[in-house]
């Protein structure tokens, strides 16, 4: 979002050679996206499956949940968890 602010902004300067609004026109859009737009545009930390663990208990309670989810889908499809163990192995 950042690049295309400032790429925007950028075009805006080329433009405002010719007319000073274009000019305006880049500083108020850097404003904006200073003021409103960069706190809106931050990546929050990831919460997902593939996000690191904020505590090691966390991290055990995650893993203890994904054997726990293995061991069942083996359990109720055991013939694809073997065609999968088999594709792992060669």
């Amino acid at each position: 979002m950042g690049t295309v602010v400032l790429s925007g902004a950028a075009v805006l300067v080329v433009l405002g050679f010719g007319n000073s609004l274009y000019w305006l026109a880049a500083v108020a859009l850097l404003v904006l996206y200073v003021r409103s737009g960069r706190d809106a545009t931050t990546p929050t930390p990831p919460t997902g499956p593939g996000s690191a663990p904020t505590t090691y208990q966390a991290y055990r309670e995650r893993r203890d949940q994904q054997a726990k989810w293995e061991r069942r889908y083996r359990r109720e499809r055991p013939l694809e968890a073997r065609r999968q163990e088999r594709e792992r192995s060669g």
